[in-house]
């Protein structure tokens, strides 16, 4: 198969008014607002509502005890969504938290996995029915964005409840493993814990958040993403509280006889990179993200419903024999048009000629019969003048 041409790069000699289209772009961003939903999963008592609360410094999520008041007795997980409206610099945000409690907590976990996969494939759905409505204009995105996964800190291997859920939702959502209260763990052997953890991942085949790099980018940026992406599974201390530290300053964390954890420094805590990447420079890649994540689950959909593609149109079809097709066809198109205004032009000539020499014909004919009548009057003349002269006589 030919490669196909580059594109050229011009540049221009002077200003035009394109280079404004991110500010255009912005400006109708911000008047439309954003959405963004993240699913927070993982056993009671790890710290899931403190950690979105400290993530978005707001009592958005309250407290487990709160939250389990109602659920006593319940044997399936629960589905709990949490809206808020949020502005900053006059950007506004619809957060949406789906929170799951029960997960976990059962004597017998083996469906615990299967509400919060039901909760994101009718998201998934809610999407694809806004998307074949007539009017398009107003699609609200709903649909899951990220999935925080919350690991006990065991300091072992992944549990079979996480290797359950993880593999059922991985092609479903961008899954982010978090390792809960990391400040019970050493800073050493939580390197080591994280090694256990991916080698889990990868031996069974379980795909988690990869954040998109563009070469294009700056040396910075890429290098920020790689680092973001190094620090996955994330080791976090959540709190809203405001200790003092051993040197006087009022810090967010938790104090402990031995010492305070700052939740902000970054050599104590992930969390400042989480943060990060959810919410300061990769929210919009975790949206593009669940694009792919979307489009593959819509194609499953529709061969579901019977909906088939004939894909032997696309197989075989080199791009510079078609254009080479095409431009033959084109060309032999521009040559029958040529021959038939030929040929119309060739008509017209000859029907041209044939009305000129009947013209000619014709008006041969007039002259020659006024030639002959005015040959006759002067016969007559000179007739008549003779008989005249001969009377005078």
């Amino acid at each position: 198969m030919a490669a196909p041409a580059a594109i050229p790069r011009r540049k221009l000699t002077s200003y035009v008014g394109f280079g404004n289209l991110p500010n255009q772009v912005h400006r109708a961003s911000v008047r439309k607002g954003f959405n963004f939903t993240a699913m927070v999963v993982g056993e009671t008592g790890l710290g899931k509502s403190t950690l979105i609360n400290t993530l978005f410094n707001t009592n958005l999520v309250p407290g487990g005890e709160e939250r389990l008041a109602g659920r006593e007795g319940a044997q399936t997980v629960g589905i709990d969504t949490i809206s808020a409206d949020i502005e900053e610099n006059e950007v506004r945000l619809r957060l949406n938290i789906i929170d799951t409690p029960g997960f976990g907590d059962f004597v017998n976990n083996d469906s615990a996995w299967e509400p919060i996969l039901q909760t994101i494939d009718a998201r998934f759905d809610q999407y694809l029915d806004q998307e074949n409505r007539l009017n398009r204009s107003k699609i609200v995105d709903n649909r899951v964005h990220a999935l925080l996964y919350f690991i006990q800190p065991t300091g072992h291997a992944l549990r079979a409840i996480d290797l359950e859920f993880l593999s059922r939702l991985c092609n479903r959502v961008n899954i982010i493993p978090v390792i809960a209260k990391a400040d019970t763990v050493d800073p050493d052997e939580m390197q080591q814990v994280k090694q256990r953890i991916l080698r889990d991942l990868e031996f069974h085949n379980i795909k988690t958040v990869q954040l998109p790099i563009d070469m294009d980018d700056d040396e910075e940026g890429i290098a920020e993403t790689e680092e973001i992406q190094s620090k996955i599974p994330f080791a976090i201390v959540g709190s809203n509280d405001m200790v003092r530290a051993s040197d006087g300053r009022v810090v967010r964390g938790r104090a402990y006889p031995w010492g305070t954890i700052e939740v902000d420094n970054e050599l104590q805590s992930d969390f400042v990179k989480l943060r990060q990447m959810l919410i300061r420079t990769n929210m919009e890649d975790l949206r593009e993200l669940t694009d792919q994540l979307y489009e593959d689950y819509r194609a499953q959909k529709l061969l579901s419903l019977g909906i088939t593609q004939d894909d032997t149109v696309f197989q075989g079809m080199n791009p510079g024999a078609k254009q080479a097709e095409a431009r033959a066809l084109h060309e032999a198109k521009l040559a029958k048009m040529e021959s038939e205004m030929k040929a119309v032009f060739q008509r017209k000539v000859s029907e041209k000629e044939s009305k000129l020499k009947q013209s000619e014909e014709e008006l041969y004919t007039r002259h020659r019969e006024m030639r002959n009548a005015l040959d006759q009057q002067r016969a007559e003349l000179e007739d008549r003048k003779r008989r005249i002269q001969n009377s005078l006589r």
